[in-house]
């Protein structure tokens, strides 16, 4: 296999590279790697059998259940372990519209919803009718009260996430489930941990690798009373709203990490606001950028920005040979052309729009790094088509 340190593609040594995608994935926490490293030689069996070793799995599994409960402010009962985010919020949302079936079939949504939403909404073939955001991907109560009177009572649910994956907004998720009575589906993903839950949600989704939990546990919290039905194949599973053997190493190491971004997030959010701002001010400096997203109503750890005459991905390439990892925002996934929905519901430029997020780990040092390639390259690029 190939060194990428070797061929020229990204500088040598974890020391000389600065790490600004904690957006994507984000390092193992320490405290998650601790209990993770614990919990193999004891959570390894079966929880729903009966002897000793099993009931200890158990004890585990329902310990993470509470520690992730406490945390998010929500009921033991109603947390469940999925394999990873995307699979919490298929089962959440196609649940949610089984669930109401006989009271609306149209699934309103923002414009700006991760593609898992779509693509759930797709593979069951219901009506969908997006709900238009400002051009700082805003969700408006006024938008969304239009959007459910246009179906006339078929709304079954309501599809509104917490923040936005892609530019950082923070949607009035409270104040948009205060104005109806439609259920509604919340994708904590991108929020979950640095921010509180929001209020008014009937089913909701997170991913654990996005605070610092381990890759492959998602989070799938259905409130009591919610009329939620199992819409996938199912198991000899007693909880209908999982599939499979939990993994409960990793489920625990997740509430751990959970437990410890929760009890440090004011402190983080601070640091982390401190060090974006200063991106937004440098990045905004530059001749033909813009700053894309909510300036105030935002996720503190991230920002969004285009280039004009800039190629996205060639601006990813070019700043990952100068020691600086950041995502390409012109599109969902860096292997689709398409451009990014989320960018064409706001009305933004989609081609040269990259994604810069910090994590715990993220220093002024990186920081600087950044923003003394950031021009360099930014220029280099333009030159080669001629500007």
């Amino acid at each position: 296999m190939t060194d990428p340190a070797r061929d020229g593609s990204a500088p040598a040594g974890p020391a000389a590279y600065a790490d600004l995608d904690a957006a994507s994935s984000q390092p193992l926490h320490p405290a998650a790697r601790e209990v993770f490293l614990a919990a193999l030689d004891q959570g390894y069996a079966d929880p729903r059998r009966l002897h000793h070793g099993a009931r200890t799995a158990r004890l585990l599994l329902d310990n993470a259940r509470e520690a992730v409960a406490e945390s998010l402010g929500v009921r033991t009962p109603e947390v469940t372990f999925t394999s990873s985010g995307t699979d919490a919020v298929h089962r959440g949302l196609l649940g949610l519209l089984r669930g109401r079936e006989r009271a609306g079939r149209t699934l309103v949504h923002s414009a700006v919803e991760h593609s898992a939403v779509l693509h759930a909404a797709a593979w069951a073939q219901v009506p969908t009718v997006a709900v238009p955001v400002t051009a700082t991907g805003l969700v408006t109560t006024t938008a969304v009260t239009e959007a459910l009177a246009a179906v006339d009572g078929d709304a079954g649910v309501l599809a509104v996430q917490s923040a936005n994956h892609e530019v950082g907004t923070v949607q009035p998720v409270g104040e948009i489930a205060a104005t109806t009575d439609v259920p509604l589906f919340v994708d904590a993903c991108a929020s979950a941990g640095r921010l509180p839950l929001p209020a008014g949600w009937a089913v909701a989704a997170a991913s654990a690798h996005k605070w610092g939990g381990p890759a492959g546990v998602g989070l799938l919290l259905v409130r009591t009373g919610a009329r939620w039905r199992n819409a996938l194949p199912g198991d000899d599973r007693v909880d209908e709203r999982s599939s499979g053997f939990e993994n409960v190493p990793a489920a625990l190491a997740a509430a751990a990490a959970l437990q410890a971004v929760v009890a440090e997030r004011e402190e983080r959010s601070a640091r982390e606001h401190r060090l974006v701002d200063r991106v937004r001010r440098a990045v905004g400096a530059l001749a033909d950028v813009e700053v894309v997203g909510e300036p105030e109503h935002r996720l503190p750890h991230l920002v969004t920005f285009s280039c004009l005459y800039v190629d996205g991905e060639a601006l990813v390439h070019e700043l990952d040979r100068r020691g600086c990892g950041i995502a390409s925002g012109s599109a969902c996934t860096a292997s689709t052309l398409e451009p990014s929905h989320v960018l064409v519901a706001m009305g933004a430029l989609t081609h040269g729009n990259v994604r810069l997020s910090v994590g715990r780990d993220t220093t002024d040092a990186d920081v600087t790094r950044f923003l003394t390639a950031l021009p360099e390259v930014v220029a280099t690029l333009r030159g080669r088509v001629g500007l």
